[in-house]
């Protein structure tokens, strides 16, 4: 009788491979040489036509003609008396002559002319969340969970004044979801402070094992698991001037989301899109920031299975903004003035708006998606009409940067045969000057085949493949395959960039004689509305059905030793892989689970009940997504790996897998990562 092999690694890090020329160390850990030739911290200075960039941790100044200035860190560390500088990743440009550089919690102002230092503030100690003011005259920034202002003459002002570990101020809220990476909003003209308040008290302490000293420690965190108490926010404006925080009275009821935060063009008014818990219903409100009063609703969007607010209004002027919606089915601009009445839609088409880059006059500037979602393309559309162009004719995804006048751009791109190349364009996308072109890193390593690919469902659906194949591959010979699957919501990970956003691990594992497939089926990332929202209270059905139909699909074009497939994912990708397992054993020899969701219900609220509703409410979708109702069908070795202080897949749900694990009788067996290869290649015998 087979034995069902299930291993709880408590680790961060895995080691898929043996020796090879691309050597373990530089798949594994990566090795900064590969990465040499890059550009990093490409950026604009304000109000002119020069940019900068760092290469070999030399800053570089260039405008459209020469390479204009010069400087080191040996320089710069010179002039300092005290701190060292370590990079020039997180410069910040004040003008042509001055840019600040933070040191732990020193900010510096550096002077081209002059080559003078000024010490500008010196933060507090833990101090963290730091905002800058738009002029750079004033900074925000918590300790522990209070929020404090900082100004040029060194004169500190607490915000908040909460003592009670339970509520925190000025940070992020809702676990990063709908968009949210920050918890300070500096107002436009720097006269007030918006900032959100977060109360926990009502969520439940969740145990966090810290394993590292002999006897080990808990960490409490809060953790809102689905159907569960969740926290509640609010957001307050703190006006400078009158030394006063004015509560937003987003109204009842107190469990909602507060996402998109947005100031007025006249600093007078704060816009909030207000969502539901439910996550069907948004409204988009505008507020005023002397007595926190509603004054109207702009608008309101429903869904019949979720909205996902991730992007704030941009004002166009000060009587119309752009709101952007997936309501068409794919992600678009909107045209609304302030009144809340819609005026036209901006873009139109099978593709996806991804990021804002500029509005020039009449035209508004954006990277889209493009052939599938596989290319990231430079657009251009009317504000008038939904004609959208594409600017940059050439393959990949690009990545665009504009100057403060939207009159020239910064386009880095690459593709999976282009390492990179930067160039300065214009509106048009004529190129005026090639930046830099990067050479192959890997040209004189031996690396696996990539070859991008796609295969139709039967109502048509394209769906994207990734296949990497040994460096010497013969088709003459049965490899081994392992399936590398994610296909979860916001995710992608196939893209025409270079190498086509594969790992080095999966080249080295390929020079081991292994096929790498990876499939993005239904419901992951910039592929439209309808693709994405099919997974809907039912996670992994429809994911699993488009792994399985993509690897027959492999199967019957290649030649594959169909004794020798695994599967390999992380989060997700982990739930991915058990399901897959439990599901589809048939298919499968073996398989890895990092950091696996086992049971949604044991996942948090935010990012489950958008997917999956409540328990309560949707106890079908949660009986046949959870794993634990499938693992009488598991028989073959799974390995689990999972860190003991994971605080966002606890580890509770690989707990909960290995006690169900002996309820069936299934034999648990501890082996190592080597063994899994070793086993792939069929030199254990696990009969």
């Amino acid at each position: 009788m087979k034995k069902i092999i299930m291993i709880l690694v408590f680790s961060s890090n895995l080691c898929l491979a043996q020796n090879s020329n691309l050597n373990f160390e530089d798949a594994i850990l990566g090795n900064k040489n590969f990465y040499k030739d890059n550009l990093y911290n490409i950026q604009w200075i304000k109000n002119s036509n020069e940019f900068s960039y760092v290469k070999n941790n030399i800053l570089i100044v260039e405008d459209s003609n020469i390479q204009q200035k010069r400087i080191t860190l040996e320089k710069i560390n010179k002039i300092l008396e005290a701190d060292t500088l370590n990079s020039f990743n997180y410069i910040k440009w004040i003008n042509s002559s001055n840019f600040i550089f933070q040191i732990d919690l020193n900010i510096y102002k550096y002077n081209f002319e002059n080559d003078h230092i000024l010490k500008m503030f010196s933060l507090p100690d833990n101090s963290s969340n730091i905002e800058y003011s738009h002029d750079l005259s004033k900074v925000a920034f918590t300790i522990n969970n209070n929020l404090f202002i900082l100004d040029s003459k060194n004169k500190l002002t607490q915000i908040s004044f909460d003592n009670n570990e339970n509520i925190v101020n000025g940070q992020i809220v809702h676990r990063n979801e709908f968009g949210i990476d920050k918890g300070i909003f500096w107002s436009n003209n720097d006269k007030y402070v918006a900032y959100y308040k977060k109360d926990e008290r009502m969520v439940s302490n969740y145990p966090i094992i810290n394993s590292n000293s002999r006897i080990a420690s808990i960490r409490k965190i809060k953790y809102p698991m689905a159907g569960m108490s969740s926290h509640e926010v609010k957001l307050f404006v703190y006006d400078i001037s009158k030394k006063k925080s004015t509560m937003m009275r987003t109204g009842e009821p107190n469990d909602k989301y507060l996402t998109n935060i947005c100031w007025g063009p006249n600093n007078k008014n704060i816009f909030i899109a207000v969502l539901n818990r439910d996550q069907n219903h948004l409204k988009l409100n505008s507020f005023n920031i002397n007595d926190g009063k509603l004054n109207f609703t702009l608008f309101e969007e429903k869904n019949k299975n979720y909205v996902q607010p991730l992007n704030p209004m941009i004002f166009i002027n000060n009587s119309e903004f752009l709101w952007r919606s997936e309501r068409d089915g794919f992600d678009h601009y909107y045209r609304y003035n302030t009144n809340g009445k819609i005026i036209n839609q901006v873009t139109f088409g099978n593709f996806v708006v991804k990021d804002f880059i500029s509005i020039v006059d009449d035209s508004l500037f954006f990277t889209g998606s493009h052939n599938n979602g596989l290319d990231t393309r430079f657009y251009k559309s009317s504000l008038f009409n939904s004609e959208s162009e594409i600017i940059t004719k050439i393959e990949g995804v690009h990545k665009i940067y504009p100057n403060s006048m939207g009159t020239l751009y910064i386009d880095s791109y690459s593709s999976a045969n282009n390492p990179g190349t930067i160039n300065l364009i214009n509106s048009s996308g004529k190129n005026l000057k090639t930046i830099h072109q990067r050479d192959n890193p890997f040209s004189d390593i031996i690396m696996g085949n990539i070859e991008i690919d796609s295969f139709k469902l039967e109502n048509g659906i394209v769906i994207n493949t990734r296949i990497i194949k040994p460096y010497n591959y013969n088709d003459s010979i049965a490899y081994p395959l392992l399936l590398y699957v994610y296909n979860g919501p916001n995710v992608q990970l196939i893209e025409n960039d270079f190498l086509a956003s594969s790992s080095l691990w999966m080249h080295y594992l390929a020079n081991q004689g292994y096929i790498i497939l990876t499939i993005d089926g239904r419901g992951s990332e910039n592929r439209g509305l309808d693709f994405e929202q099919i997974i809907f209270r039912n996670l992994g059905e429809i994911e699993m059905k488009d792994q399985i139909r993509g690897l027959q699909n492999f199967i019957s074009k290649e030649n594959v030793d169909k004794n020798r497939i695994a599967v390999y994912g992380w989060s997700y990708g982990g739930y991915m892989a058990t399901n897959l397992l439990c599901t589809y054993p048939d298919f499968f020899s073996c398989g890895v689970a990092g950091g696996p969701v086992i049971d949604w219900k044991y996942y948090e609220v935010m990012y489950t009940e958008r997917y999956m509703d409540t328990p309560e409410i949707n106890p079908d979708g949660y009986k046949k997504s959870s794993i634990l109702n499938k693992i009488h069908n598991l028989s073959d070795p799974l390995l689990v790996i999972h860190g003991t202080d994971d605080d966002v897949v606890v580890l509770q749900h690989s707990l909960k897998f290995s006690q169900k694990c002996i309820e069936n009788k299934k034999s648990l067996i501890t082996f190592s990562i080597l063994d899994m290869i070793t086993m792939l290649e069929g030199r254990i015998d696990y009969i």
